[in-house]
């Protein structure tokens, strides 16, 4: 009997021992998780959403009057071409930048193909195509803004390369790119795993990431030439100085290992002439200077 007793007094005192604990993380968790967010107050742009087959774009004008300039700013991974007025996105520190100056900023335009994409002249794969389609859809929504005085390229992360693959494949359209933590490396996605590894080591990249990164491409180009037709590295090799201005920023401490590439990306360009503002910060993945960025997109 006492056994008994002394037994159902043990697993009362566990089950008591977890739920006080339990309760206690809870309690913890409740008073020490943030609370909200740091938000940007700012006026945001007036926006108009359209829709053209398989491409959403937003334009967005600001309330005060434009300049006669665009910009194309082309997001990164999992956004959409709403993120221009989100007041916890970099892009409302660079609004409120503009607002608390005398700058009359451009007219942009957030493009988007879905969540993830890049764009790939038309190659072997199936998804490949999209820098093709945008630069035939390109009239069409200048038709709406009216033909601009000069075009810019903004993007950060998938973004940013995107600007870099798009404005150094076509140099003659935009006068302009902003790349901000782009997905510039020098290992290609089919290098092989001791290539990779070393890459990883070098830069501190996330291994899972990288992962990520090299299938992502790989759903887009099938080889090493494929490669190359999108690769900023091997795109910048043929630059002069009519090339489109580059404004280049990463963090020393990028996750994806997007530091070493980008810092060499500035120096090539650098020596082929092309005029190039390279911030290297010291932060994590996508660090921005806003008002560098701010002055650089609003310039004449």
């Amino acid at each position: 009997m006492k056994r008994k007793l002394k037994r159902k007094l043990l697993i009362f005192s566990s089950l008591l021992l977890a739920f006080l604990l339990l309760a206690g993380r809870l309690t913890w968790n409740y008073f020490t998780s943030p609370t909200g967010s740091q938000e940007v107050i700012f006026t945001p742009a007036n926006p108009q959403h359209f829709t053209s087959d398989n491409l959403n774009y937003t334009i967005y004008q600001a309330e005060n009057g434009v300049s006669d300039n665009v910009i194309y700013h082309l997001h990164a991974r999992n956004l959409d071409a709403s993120i221009w007025n989100d007041d916890t996105y970099f892009t409302s520190l660079v609004q409120a930048y503009w607002q608390k100056s005398s700058i009359k900023p451009p007219t942009v335009v957030v493009v988007s193909y879905g969540p993830v994409w890049l764009l790939t002249p038309k190659n072997s794969q199936v998804e490949s195509g999209l820098l093709d389609d945008f630069i035939a859809r390109l009239p069409e929504i200048e038709s709406k803004v009216g033909k601009p005085s000069r075009r810019i390229l903004l993007g950060e992360s998938m973004g940013g390369l995107n600007v870099l693959i798009l404005g150094l494949s076509r140099p003659e359209i935009f006068s302009k790119i902003a790349s901000l933590c782009p997905g510039v490396y020098l290992e290609s996605p089919f290098s092989d795993y001791p290539t990779q590894r070393a890459g990883m080591k070098r830069t501190g990249a996330d291994p899972k990431i990288i992962y990520g990164v090299t299938q992502l491409a790989k759903k887009y180009v099938s080889n090493n030439e494929e490669w190359k037709a999108i690769n900023p590295i091997s795109l910048i090799e043929r630059a002069d100085q009519t090339y489109p201005e580059l404004y280049l920023s990463c963090g020393l401490y990028d996750k994806y290992g997007n530091f070493e590439g980008t810092e060499a990306l500035a120096s090539l360009a650098t020596k082929r002439g092309v005029k190039t503002r390279w911030h290297p910060l010291y932060g994590g993945h996508c660090a921005i200077d806003i008002a560098s960025l701010a002055d650089f997109l609003a310039s004449p």
